[in-house]
């Protein structure tokens, strides 16, 4: 199967058996699997020897020298292997069966490698094949919903990767919104850490692992709090002739479930009914302005859906060219890519990226091995405007983009964009000058080196291996934003030119000795090692204002008239850490598993300076029991748990301010002025997470049905939370706090091979999530967000849960509010209740809607997830669809809620249909007057929306042209079509329901992607 196929290209280097010249026959063939496909690295030895060799990338093979009484045995990973009595034959094709405890998969671990049965750790891992068939920017986007208990919320703007949760947070991270999430996962590429793997093309991967318990990820340490996702990238193999592989695609993007805005008609009736005089004026003007509609008199001729026109198709295309291969000792696997991507925002909005990429092993010798790998990443990123989406939302429908009567007016500049202010309304609204005269760029270069060199000191026993790995990456920001004058109030006086380059140098040498040994029904394998890492980080930032306006060449500081001194900023820090560790990995006789790692992290980061960190691991396999064979069920059972502690060193190292406070006083006669200084610095340390997994691995039915199921429960002790300090007038943050994540995970695959020419699978996954607040040291609630969106943190609560009022209903009439006893209460304090205004749930039992009547009422994260795919393949078609879904999180809708600063804009088209306007025509939604109120714009649930969303993720159908090979001087070629995302369902009043913070104010809509592509093998 392809999945193996790809797994030997990693494997290959492991081993390599040796081709003596014999007298006597030379036999060929080909090696492949019961669909026809090559096995690349089959082994043939001729029995009672250690003579052989390995297939090629088209399941090939030469053997010299073979007696013609000879046996073959040929053998590959997850395959039963097969002797063959070559009686003097020169051609033997052979086909081999999946094993039916295909168990001994390789699956990539911290620091090495274990068979799939042995584990007893959570670990998913996900193939190139399943990667391939996502057309995006980021590897890690291809994994959204194929992986139980890893969260991934998509970001369409180009060039963004999206958010990766494992297992929920485990943070208090009240800036996610900033670009940091410090509940991220850790990436180990080829042995080398990232914080994203965005740079990276999806075509030069693997496999990807994603290690979510603390017992599989504990190796990496401190890093590691919040799992770790492994990648490996593709190799050559030895022996293997040159192949050259082409994988390309084009496609365009279109915007999905745009948001529907109130179109003019809607908009005035909403005016009319508001009963605001100013408003009603406002459509006058515009009629006097515009002239009025032929449809409908009393209507503006004008009809503007924004959204429409900022919004456009967009492309995208991926270009990547490989060549992999290797002797007898060397591998090789060079290539280069080339990954192109539109914005679906009209204006200069785009992503492209070129890779060149270089990955060598050499064998020296029969006992050592070196080796490299460099991955040269050059992108260009234009990144929308972020108050496009927001500007729009708001703009009234009876502006249009350009109004002809500015046409030739000299001081109205770059052009004749249309004034919302010259209608009456406080604000410009239109959102084109603001777009058409902004420019944000950033540069961004990666070069990631790897070199390694591995010593077998016993052979097949003790292994040394020593690695460097250095990250280097830079960062150039610039921001240009250029003058326009459309009015008074609705302007940029000055040319803007912001430039920031960050500089970020990662650098880790790790050495490891790892013991394998083998006594009777005994296996051992016992890792220690060592790892130094040195980060460092540098900020260098400027801002000048007015600049001469003749193009880019005049984009740099030293043309500016102004450098904003406030604005300069050098910054940067130097992070240094030593770790050591150690595992051990035991079975015996294949059914009792033990398994346990220690890690001791220290660090220049905190004053203290060492962390311990033990993990250990237990596992059944029941199946090898006396008492279970040929029980008819299961082919494989395996019960297995874990528990550990790893460190997060994502929280800062201290913070906290000098403040000083002028104090007066008087001696005697004589005033005198003198300073009173308090310090509120905090010694912060990293944050300790302590998980608990058991779980159940199973197969049955001749290994068709697969099963993996785990239950968790994360603990993060000691985290940083703020802390309200007597007598200081900010929080300061402190390491007293807990939060718990925990949840159920489940997948299940069926995979059968029905005939020769058709195989098929399914799969299927869900997970669960619950995330507690256990402890804020005594502090009742923590809150964060803006006054008027207020998200509240508590004992017993999810963390940064939406706290506000409950909606009762609509007071549909006067008798209603009469016999309300909160609403007269109000009334009788000086408020004015009418129908059409909302009511709120008296929640404490005392009479009139108070802040204690407020309740938490709901969460950003899922509490369920869920993923399943299906796909097929017949003769040279292939079909593959994968959909997901979640549930059970909120979405606070504040580009809504901002109702509250401004009631001169327009309105979604979900509020015009469904607004309260007269009795028993809406008991949810207010009346447009209503909304005006600042009774009816206190945060409530009808500001928090259900994310609840359903999706088609995928939809693959490909064709594959000499499949077999049978066609000499054919390359085989697959050619295929996909479409991303074509299909999402949700009730949420927004473009999409992916919010990484659950706040959605001015939030990118994610594009459906349909794509052409070829696989062109040579």
């Amino acid at each position: 199967m392809k999945i193996r196929n790809i797994i030997l290209s990693i494997c290959f280097f492991l081993f390599q058996l040796v081709l003596f010249a014999q007298d006597g026959i030379t036999v060929t063939g080909i090696i492949s699997d019961a669909n026809g496909e090559p096995l690349p690295g089959a082994s043939i030895v001729l029995k009672g020897t250690t003579t052989g060799t390995q297939t090629d990338f088209d399941g090939n093979y030469t053997l010299n020298g073979v007696e013609e009484d000879a046996t073959l045995v040929v053998s590959y990973i997850g395959f039963t292997s097969q002797e063959i009595a070559v009686n003097g034959q020169a051609s033997i094709n052979v086909t081999l069966s999946e094993d039916a405890q295909a168990l001994d998969e390789v699956v990539v671990v911290g620091y090495g490698e274990m068979k799939s049965k042995d584990l007893t750790s959570s670990i998913t891992t996900i193939k190139a094949e399943e990667l391939a068939a996502t057309p995006t920017s980021s590897p890690m986007q291809a994994l959204q919903g194929k992986v139980a208990g890893l969260q991934v919320v998509s970001n369409g703007s180009p060039g963004q990767g999206p958010t990766i949760r494992v297992r929920g947070i485990g943070s208090y991270d009240d800036k996610i919104d900033d670009g940091i999430d410090a509940s991220g996962p850790l990436y180990v590429v080829d042995g080398m850490f990232f914080d994203d793997i965005d740079f990276l093309n999806t075509a030069d991967i693997t496999s990807i692992s994603v290690l979510k318990d603390a017992s599989a990820a504990a190796i990496y340490g401190v890093r590691a709090a919040n799992g770790v996702v492994l990648i490996e990238t593709k190799s050559g193999a030895y022996n293997q002739k040159a192949e050259i592989t082409y994988d390309g695609y084009s496609g365009f993007q279109v915007a999905q479930n745009v948001l529907k805005l109130a179109n003019s008609e809607q908009f005035v009736t909403l005016a009319q009914e508001s009963g605001s005089a100013p408003d009603i004026q406002f459509i006058d003007n515009a009629m006097q302005r515009y002239g009025r509609s032929r449809i409908n008199p009393n209507v503006p001729n004008v009809n503007t859906d924004w959204y429409d026109e900022i919004l456009r198709p967009a492309l995208i295309q991926n270009h990547s060219l490989g060549v992999t291969g290797g002797s007898d000792n060397a591998t090789y696997a060079i290539g280069a890519n080339y990954f192109g991507q539109q914005g679906i925002l009209k204006m200069k909005n785009e992503y492209e990226r070129f890779n060149l990429r270089s990955k060598i092993d050499f064998k020296v010798n029969d006992n050592l091995t070196v080796g490299g790998n460099m991955v040269i990443s050059n992108a260009t990123r234009y990144d929308a405007e972020n108050s496009a989406f927001r500007l729009a939302y708001y703009a009234v429908p009876i502006l249009p983009v350009y109004d002809e009567n500015l046409a030739g007016n000299e001081n109205v500049f770059p052009t004749n964009y249309a004034n919302a202010q010259d209608l009456g309304y406080r604000g410009g609204q239109n959102p084109f000058p603001t777009m058409d005269n902004s420019e944000l760029r950033s540069k961004i270069r990666n070069v990631l080196a790897n070199f390694y060199a591995q010593v077998h000191i016993i052979p097949e026993k003790l292994t040394f291996k020593t690695a460097y790995n250095h990250n280097f990456e830079t960062i150039e920001r610039r921001e240009v934003r250029l003058p326009y004058f459309i009015g008074n109030g609705f302007q940029r006086e000055n040319a803007e030119l912001l430039k920031r380059n960050d500089t970020y140098s990662n650098q880790i040498w790790d050495n490891t000795l790892t013991y394998t040994e083998s006594f009777g029904k005994h296996n051992l394998t016992v890792l220690g090692g060592s790892s130094f890492r040195d980060e460092s980080f540098e900020r260098l930032e400027a801002k000048g204002l007015n600049f001469p306006l003749s193009g880019e060449e005049a984009y740099y500081l030293d043309q500016a008239q102004t450098i904003v001194q406030d604005d300069v900023k050098d910054d940067g820090r130097r992070e240094y850490g030593l770790s050591f560790f150690g595992r051990v990995s035991y079975n015996y006789d294949n059914r009792y598993l033990l398994y346990g790692t220690y890690r001791a992290d220290g660090t220049n980061k905190y004053q203290e300076k060492w962390g311990y960190f033990p993990t250990i691991g237990a596992g059944w396999v029941l199946s090898e029991e006396d008492f279970m064979q040929n029980n008819g069920v299961f082919d494989f059972l395996k019960f297995r748990g874990s528990w550990g502690k790893l460190g997060n060193d994502k929280v800062p190292s201290s913070e906290g301010a000098i403040i000083s406070t002028v104090v007066t006083t008087a001696f005697g006669d004589t005033m005198a002025n003198g300073v009173n200084t308090k310090s509120n610095f905090t010694a912060l340390k990293w944050e300790v997470t302590e998980e608990t997994n058991v779980g159940i691995s199973a197969r049955s039915l001749n290994n068709r049905l697969s099963l993996e199921a785990d239950y968790y429960v994360r603990d993060t002790k000691d985290a940083v939370i703020p802390i309200e300090v007597p007598l200081i007038p900010d929080a300061t943050r402190q390491n007293v706090g807990e939060i718990r994540n925990q949840g159920l995970e489940v997948a299940l695959n069926w995979n059968d091979q029905v005939s020769d020419d058709f195989s098929y699978s399914i799969g299927a996954n869900f997970s669960s999530l619950k995330n507690e607040v256990l402890d804020t040291d005594r502090q009742l609630n923590i809150d964060t967000g803006s006054a008027e969106f207020r998200q509240r943190t508590r004992v017993g609560d999810p963390a940064f849960s939406f706290f506000g009022l409950e909606v009762d209903g609509v007071y549909q009439n006067d008798a209603e509010i009469a016999t309300d006893p909160a609403a007269q209460v109000e009334i009788a304090n000086g408020r004015t209740i009418v129908p059409g205004d909302l009511k709120f749930k008296d929640q404490d039992g005392v009479e009139g809607i108070t802040a204690d009547d407020r309740i938490m009422l709901g969460n950003y994260l899922p509490t369920y997830s869920y993923g399943f795919n299906v796909g097929f393949n017949y003769k040279g078609w292939d079909f593959s669809a994968a959909a997901l879904g979640q549930g059970g999180n909120k979405i606070l809708n504040r580009k809504r809620g901002e109702v509250i600063f401004t009631n001169d804009t327009n309105w979604d088209r979900d509020f015009a249909l469904n607004r309260w306007h007269g009795e028993g025509t809406s008991n949810s939604y207010p009346s447009s007057a209503g909304i005006r109120k600042g009774w009816n714009q206190q945060l409530s649930d009808f500001f928090i929306e259900n994310g609840d969303f359903f999706r088609i993720q995928n939809i693959t159908l490909g064709y594959t042209i000499n499949k077999d090979g049978a066609i000499k001087g054919l390359p085989r070629t697959r050619i295929y079509l996909t479409a991303e995302k074509p299909l999402s369902v949700f009730n949420y009043n927004g473009f999409n329901p992916e919010v990484p913070n659950g706040v959605d104010n001015d939030t990118y809509p994610i594009p459906a992607i349909y794509t052409v592509g070829v696989n062109i093998k040579i």
